[in-house]
């Protein structure tokens, strides 16, 4: 969940651990439990870096980053996609027909969308912040993660202060189900 380093680092860490996942995926060759304990640990992953970006990189971003009015918007809307196909998939057999197409939608979506990032926003954000502004917002990306939902929650504020206010008690009502069912557990 947190890997260490500056926002970018920790950010690319993500990207590359869910880069693994997906591979791990496209191997698979049934469905059944073992694609489902696969895709809610894509999800818990998504979510969490999702929420974590919202509150804080993309309001520096905004903050920073010429024209970052612009370049956040069009992130939170990838965003906003990528979480209404978790919750496609949540409520997916893997069994059904759709859960492979949904499953390459996400899979082209999110893969678009760390491609953008790491071509367009990092380097942009990596021009105008010291390298200490990057280190603390890397240590509240990992705060932010570890008190993050874990579950898609597409009708949720995306933009802060209500999204800072509400994260962590989806968080904490999605961290209790997931006890309480094992889910997310290898």
């Amino acid at each position: 969940m947190g890997h260490g380093g500056n926002v970018l680092q920790e950010l690319m860490a993500d990207h590359r651990e869910v880069e693994e996942m997906f591979g791990r995926i496209e191997a698979m060759t049934g469905g059944g439990q073992e694609l489902r304990d696969l895709v809610d640990e894509v999800t818990i992953e998504l979510v969490r870096h999702s929420v974590a970006e919202e509150q804080y990189l993309y309001p520096a971003v905004r903050e920073y980053v010429e024209g970052g009015d612009r370049l956040a918007d069009k992130e939170l809307a990838d965003h906003g996609r990528v979480e209404k196909i978790l919750k496609q998939l949540e409520r997916t057999d893997t069994d059904d027909a759709q859960m492979s197409p949904l499953l390459q939608q996400l899979m082209d979506e999110v893969t678009a969308h760390v491609q953008d990032e790491e071509n367009n926003l990092f380097p942009a954000l990596r021009q105008t912040c010291t390298p200490e502004m990057l280190d603390d917002l890397g240590d509240k990306i990992r705060r932010a993660k570890a008190m993050a939902p874990t579950r898609p929650h597409p009708a949720a504020p995306d933009t802060p202060p209500a999204n800072k206010l509400l994260a962590p008690g989806a968080g904490l009502v999605d961290r209790a189900r997931d006890f309480v069912t094992g889910r997310g557990k290898p």
